[in-house]
């Protein structure tokens, strides 16, 4: 028998039921035959970091971060990578072997990798993007696009105080548009995001005005939960190429799998259909 330690990794947050994580961790190990575990753990805000001190001497090796701890985790840990450090959350935690932790965020690079896997040539310097909402995850999109080489990003969130920060913040290529005016922020974009929970399994619908959208204009939209939201429903209808939340969920996880598993892990037709029907 072997004595090497069997890798282990997982998701942390409260909840963590619905995340899609283990289910993908574990048709990525038996598709391609590695051994290894991915854990969901449901750990209460007051009890992360004990559970951060005590999992690397349980034999993890790193944990994906959900709600509520992504931005807790920054402070518990030993090296944080700029791109966590610029948006101000982490998504995945690498227990090192000499004990300490390294925060890093797969967001953003996700998101990039989802759009350009999904619209070949798609560029984020070709036209404006318009981007519905400023929370944690559009923050995670807005570096990734300024990255990617967008010159003018418009975003128009619920609360307006939250979309003057980021444009304080990143400065001038973000123009910020009250909510009520988010029909009028779609005109003339290449590229329209919704980072917002509308249109999310139990959240309100997706009801922003949608009349200014043209058949050439990308829609991506990064909820999950359904798959197939209204607003993707609807720019398809308008003739529209869209992008859903699935790939970039799929694209964010997969630096995690070859940190912890050891390959890299395939990324197709057939890992999406594995997912979209758990």
């Amino acid at each position: 028998m072997s004595d090497r330690r069997i890798p282990l990794a997982g998701v942390i947050g409260s909840p963590v039921g619905g995340s899609k994580l283990p289910r993908l961790f574990a048709y990525w190990l038996r598709r391609q035959i590695l051994p290894g575990h991915y854990v969901p753990m449901e750990v209460a805000h007051g009890d992360l970091a004990e559970a951060l001190r005590v999992l690397p001497r349980l034999g993890f090796l790193g944990v994906h971060v959900t709600a509520p701890h992504r931005e807790a985790v920054l402070g518990l840990a030993d090296h944080v990578s700029d791109r966590a450090s610029l948006i101000g959350a982490a998504t995945m935690l690498i227990f090192q072997r000499d004990g300490r932790i390294h925060a890093d965020n797969t967001d953003g690079a996700g998101f990039i990798e989802n759009l350009r896997n999904g619209i070949p040539g798609w560029r984020a310097d070709a036209a404006p993007v318009t981007l519905l909402g400023a929370g944690g995850a559009a923050r995670a999109v807005v570096t990734a696009l300024i990255g990617a080489g967008a010159k003018e990003i418009r975003i128009a969130n619920r609360t307006r105080a939250r979309s003057d920060a980021l444009m304080s913040e990143f400065g001038t290529r973000i123009a910020v548009y009250d909510w009520v005016q988010a029909g009028t922020a779609i005109e003339g974009a290449g590229t329209l995001v919704n980072a917002t929970l509308l249109g999310a399994a139990g959240k309100q619908a997706f009801r922003v005005p949608l009349d200014a959208i043209s058949p050439d204009m990308v829609v991506c939209d990064l909820v999950s939960d359904p798959v197939d939201t209204t607003l993707l429903q609807s720019a398809r209808d308008l003739g529209c190429p869209t992008v859903d939340g699935l790939g970039m969920l799929i694209h964010q996880a997969a630096p995690g799998f070859e940190r912890w598993f050891g390959e890299r892990p395939m990324i197709d037709e057939t890992t999406r259909a594995a997912l979209a029907a758990a």
